[in-house]
């Protein structure tokens, strides 16, 4: 039973190992490419923050799964015990490491951003760059592009974007995201902070309650 189950659910999980492997590729460009040891060669430099700003939006299109983990749970069809043992641990854990990844790699933007004296800019770019991956899930979602479609068919994408960003009803879709990104942002962020802060008194043999 339980290996009939994984199997109808192969391709959710072929789609959350895509993801990990994706997720990973975007926090290391995000170390890399915003790291100032590379910044002499501008030309590399920016082709890199293309690159990340790609393959961002694969970090919190984990977010969307729960629409798997719904289908899953409520479908009667797998056993209430695999369910809880096997498909909401692993669907929570794809969620929840995915956008922490995205949580990370804004931050290393905003480090970047005050290393260059540029401070006041960190809380726009966040909201640039949560409006730019709420258009990146849309397309990812509902019009099923990938990351690599910006070079295999750049021209699809363009126009599809242009459609979409002149719709209503796509239009109140990203809308709806873009502030699910902004909240969960905020408070994963102050989680983030809170733990680094935590592991910083704790090196210095500080207690976090004094």
């Amino acid at each position: 039973m339980l290996g009939d189950t994984l199997s109808r659910d192969s391709g959710s999980l072929l789609r959350l190992v895509w993801l990990v492997l994706a997720i990973g590729f975007v926090v290391a460009l995000g170390f890399w490419g915003l790291n100032p040891r590379h910044s002499t060669r501008a030309w590399l430099w920016g082709l890199g923050v293309l690159v990340f700003m790609a393959f961002l939006p694969n970090a919190p299109y984990v977010l969307t799964d729960i629409i798997h983990l719904i289908r899953g749970t409520s479908s009667g069809e797998i056993p209430t015990w695999v369910v809880a043992l096997v498909f909401v641990p692993i669907h929570l854990t794809a969620i929840v490491l995915g956008f922490e990844a995205y949580v990370l790699s804004i931050l290393n933007v905003a480090y970047y951003l005050k290393r260059q004296g540029a401070k006041a800019l960190i809380w726009p770019t966040e909201l640039f760059i949560h409006s730019l991956c709420a258009i990146g899930i849309y397309l990812g979602r509902f019009i099923r592009f990938n990351s690599w479609d910006l070079i295999t068919a750049p021209v699809d994408v363009l126009a599809d974007t242009l459609d979409v960003l002149t719709s209503k009803r796509p239009l109140a879709v990203i809308l709806v995201t873009f502030v699910i990104l902004t909240v969960f942002y905020w408070i994963m962020k102050q989680v983030t902070l809170g733990l680094k802060l935590r592991i910083n008194y704790a090196r210095q043999g500080l207690d976090a309650l004094d």
